[in-house]
């Protein structure tokens, strides 16, 4: 799931929604030695340690929703097939992908269409598992596999009833707030005449009635806390509706698959040839955003600086509004490899999992290859030692992948608020945070947004690995991870911060991952240099 902050609200969640200060510009580029701001520093290291330096152009592939790039600021470091010829309808380099320039989209179909919004995975298992043990216990199978497939079909129906009512309930509220708010949009331009309604003109509302009163009282908490009219209020609900709608109508919808349109035999998981070349597909918001975290052009006087110079971004479209599919991302994994990415981001990640093996072999399979994957630990606020986030760098036997790390996300606030409120964490799994509150980054049609998540936090991770990998191209995944790992800052050590879910709760930093640690390139290419 390509999770930008989207959770089941509750009227008093969204009273707390908007943020009461506004974040640094540009702040994942500064350096918390130089700026006091917890940056990764990019901007001092090539100002202080790459300036005379070479580099080697890395491709970075971008598995996630898709990109557009025709970007402004991404157009000049998108990756181009050297073997391809645009739009010949011939496979060119016979790599098996036909007029594959910028990437590939393994959730589309060959006559052009594309997959928009698919279901969770725990409504696939659901619509899979249920005719065959609905309603029985244990007694009735008796065969072991049968027995475990059982438990997981009751812990999956549990999950989704909770998550069903959890979005049903956060749908109904939405639309409740935003009916209410273009009612009192309405009443006051007719009472006040305003095309613009701020507090003031909240504050001067005289309510008719108790339910004009409840809203006026919400309404005006909203704004007064964003820091914005009621109209922009307004216009954040609905964006917040149409990502609940697609919960409530696609992905919990055991009625809805739209596995028609990719065409492929879903039953096959080594099938790899499908899909078409539309690697920026209907809805590349939160892909564009991510790459260019990792790269949009630097210091070209528009829009922001991503944090790699030397890359080139490889889209490749796997992942729709809803879970993406093991099959595709494995796919996915493989094709970026195939093609001559170094460094993966994968900011996604799932409850369930359908075909875990089929993940695992393609990790392995990007290993061998000297592959690096860079994996959003998500943002449930939950422990992912205890609670499972696919994919994930262990496999069904216990080993662990060694090119595979799990990123947690930093606020730029200080002190106790460091750590992202949303973010799931991990002692023995989350390996380093990055920067993921407030990111500034690109967005589809030229232009520019905030986004939150741990979404952002692994494209930061990736630019930085990506930068490292293009001043030492020698680095084995091994190695770059040891790196970024070790060279990670502990400012926090042996400090208390409020731990993510909590409203208050205060636990030290070093227990929400592996080494307390906090990513940044200064520090990444210091070490680089002694190794």
């Amino acid at each position: 799931m390509k999770k930008i902050i989207i959770s089941a609200l509750t009227l008093s969640s969204l009273l707390l929604c908007s943020q009461t200060n506004k974040r640094p510009d540009n702040w994942i580029n500064l350096d918390p030695g130089v700026d006091s701001i917890n940056g990764v520093g990019s901007n001092r290291a090539y100002q202080e340690l790459l300036k005379n330096k070479k580099s080697k152009t890395i491709i970075v592939g971008v598995l996630d929703s898709g990109v557009d790039f025709e970007h402004e600021d991404l157009k000049n470091v998108m990756w181009t097939n050297p073997g391809e010829i645009a739009n010949n309808g011939i496979d060119d380099d016979k790599n098996g992908y036909i007029d594959d320039i910028h990437g590939w989209n393994f959730i589309g179909g060959k006559d052009g269409k594309n997959v928009s919004d698919d279901n969770l995975e725990m409504t696939r298992l659901i619509r899979k598992l249920k005719s065959k043990y609905e309603g029985k216990t244990e007694i009735d199978f008796k065969n072991k596999e049968e027995k475990v497939e059982l438990k997981l079909y009751e812990e999956i129906k549990a999950e989704y009833s909770k998550t069903k009512a959890q979005f049903d309930g956060g749908y109904n509220q939405l639309k409740f707030l935003i009916e209410g708010f273009e009612m009192l949009t309405k009443k006051i331009n007719s009472d006040q005449g305003k095309s613009q309604i701020t507090s003031i003109e909240l504050e001067k509302f005289n309510p008719a009635n108790k339910n004009d009163s409840t809203i006026k009282t919400v309404a005006l908490s909203m704004v007064k806390r964003s820091g914005s009219n009621l109209e922009e209020t307004i216009s954040g609900l609905k964006a917040a509706f149409e990502q609940y709608k697609s919960y409530v109508e696609c992905g919990l919808n055991e009625a809805f698959d739209p596995r028609s349109i990719v065409g492929d035999d879903y039953s096959n998981s080594n099938e790899r040839y499908y899909g078409n070349n539309d690697c920026n597909g209907p809805d590349s918001f939160h892909g564009t955003h991510v790459a260019g975290i990792i790269a949009a052009s630097r210091n070209n006087g528009i829009g922001m600086d991503g944090i790699a110079a030397d890359v080139k971004i490889m889209a490749v479209r796997c992942v729709p509004a809803g879970d993406e599919r093991d099959k595709d991302v494995a796919n996915a994994i493989r094709y970026a490899v195939d093609n001559g990415a170094k460094i993966l981001n994968m900011s996604f990640g799932k409850r369930f999992s359908w075909d875990k093996k089929v993940v695992d072999d393609a990790v392995k399979y990007a290993e061998k290859k000297g592959v690096l994957l860079i994996h959003a630990a998500g943002n449930d606020n939950a422990d992912i030692d205890i609670v499972n986030h696919y994919p994930c760098k262990k496999y069904e036997n216990n080993s662990k992948a060694e090119n595979f790390m799990d990123i947690g996300a930093l606020s730029w606030k200080r002190e106790t608020k460091i750590v992202a409120p949303f973010s799931n964490y991990g002692k023995n799994t989350v390996d380093v945070f990055a920067p993921g509150v407030e990111i500034y980054s690109t967005v589809p049609k030229n232009n520019y947004k905030d986004a939150s998540g741990t979404s952002m936090a692994a494209p930061v991770t990736a630019g930085v690995a990506a930068v490292l990998k293009s001043y030492y191209p020698d680095l084995s995944p091994q190695r770059l991870k040891k790196i970024l790992i070790e060279s990670s800052l502990k400012n926090y050590k042996n400090k208390k911060v409020i731990k993510p879910g909590t409203k208050d709760e205060l636990i030290e930093f070093e227990e929400l991952g592996k080494n307390g640690g906090i990513i940044n390139l200064y520090e990444a290419i210091k070490l680089a240099e002694k190794l």
